[in-house]
């Protein structure tokens, strides 16, 4: 059965890669596109190019933020590169805005070289922004 938190926040990824200017050639939970392989022994959510270069996409959960393999995780999808180009391939992190400082500080700790391959992605809980919204509407700039 699938989660409708996961399935958010995995369209939250998305949507930032699109900002980004990448565009989307596998992802989890989608309609149209297929599911992405696994990347050694870890699950992926995204896989996005632009041009000729490559970024992959996961979302962290509160299970896998207590897993002590965690680091392992995040270096092993980090030094990533494509098969014949050998070009770096980037790490999308997306980390509910609960866990960001967590997850920041073990970014920190990792070598300057890793993380300059890694961008670390907040997203915003749904029901906040829903009711950000709702007040946003109801302010009168003009009467």
């Amino acid at each position: 059965m699938m989660n409708t938190s996961e399935r958010y926040i995995v369209d939250s990824l998305v949507a930032q890669f699109w900002k980004r200017g990448y565009l989307t050639v596998s992802r989890r939970f989608g309609t149209y596109l297929p599911e992405p392989e696994r990347v050694g022994e870890f699950n992926v959510d995204v896989v996005a190019r632009q041009r000729n270069k490559y970024a992959i996409g996961i979302s962290l959960s509160e299970d896998e933020l207590n897993n002590v393999e965690l680091a392992d995780k995040i270096y092993y999808l980090a030094t990533r590169h494509t098969k014949f180009s050998n070009k770096p391939v980037i790490l999308f992190i997306g980390v509910p805005d609960k866990y960001y400082k967590q997850v920041k500080n073990l970014l920190e700790k990792m070598n300057k070289e890793i993380r300059r391959n890694i961008k670390l992605i907040q997203i915003i809980d749904e029901s906040i922004s829903k009711t950000n919204i709702s007040k946003q509407k109801s302010k009168v700039l003009f009467s």
